[in-house]
């Protein structure tokens, strides 16, 4: 496993009382969460942390390695011997698995299929949070906004700013479906599927402190001046966003 970054450095995880200048972006698949935190990192200028990618990309190496994705030694053997480098720049998202440009193959279905499996094995979990670690950093003067479903439970538990985001789950499923070219019923199950499969090793739920946002009847710039608002209110902003 690299360390995230263009250049695939490996360099050691902060420790978890440094990740603080962080925005925790934290809710269920279809909230908007991915999309809401690259925007608000782009506006901040803050690095972009795609914690969903990590697991897809994992995925993909077990698929590569044709591994069981409910095999917990096999997938944990395979993140720890995958090279993953994340781009965090919100301009130009991007992952790398063994030096191959994976960004669009992540999201095929096949991966779609098996990343719900792979990312429940406690050993896989275990190797992809110091990975995210290392991509959060712990510049001062440059946070970084990320999304998942426990970053302020347990990746950054430290955060300064948390926000759980949510939505219908018909509107979740809508969202899934445009994004996968689905139908929105067949969608609407698997994401049902995948809720209560992930519930069970990592239950989804608000940290303590976390402002909930219902994005179902929210634009996406709308769902962004709240987040912006709250990393204003934190007091992580000088000037104007």
């Amino acid at each position: 496993m690299t360390g995230s970054g263009a250049d695939g450095e490996q360099r050691p995880a902060p420790p978890v009382d440094r990740l603080t200048r962080v925005v925790a972006l934290d809710g269920p698949a279809g909230s908007g969460k991915t999309t809401v935190a690259r925007l608000t990192a782009a506006r901040l200028g803050w690095r972009f942390v795609d914690t969903g990618a990590t697991y897809r990309t994992v995925a993909l190496a077990v698929l590569r390695a044709e591994a069981d994705p409910e095999d917990p030694a096999a997938c944990t053997a395979a993140a720890r011997a995958a090279r993953i480098q994340l781009s965090t720049d919100p301009h130009q998202p991007g992952v790398w698995l063994d030096g191959d440009d994976v960004t669009t193959a992540i999201r095929e279905p096949a991966v779609t299929a098996a990343v719900s499996a792979v990312s429940s094995h406690p050993g896989v979990r275990a190797v992809l949070i110091d990975e995210q670690r290392r991509a959060i950093g712990a510049d001062d003067a440059r946070g970084a906004v990320v999304e998942g479903r426990d970053i302020a439970t347990v990746v950054a538990p430290l955060a300064r700013v948390k926000a759980f985001l949510d939505a219908d789950p018909d509107v979740r499923a809508m969202r899934r479906a445009g994004e996968s070219g689905g139908a929105a019923t067949v969608t609407r199950e698997a994401l049902v599927a995948r809720d209560r499969r992930d519930n069970q090793t990592n239950r989804l739920a608000p940290s303590g402190g976390a402002v909930h946002i219902d994005t179902t009847h929210l634009g996406l710039d709308e769902v962004v001046d709240a987040v912006v608002a709250l990393v204003r209110q934190a007091g992580l902003l000088a000037g104007p966003p």
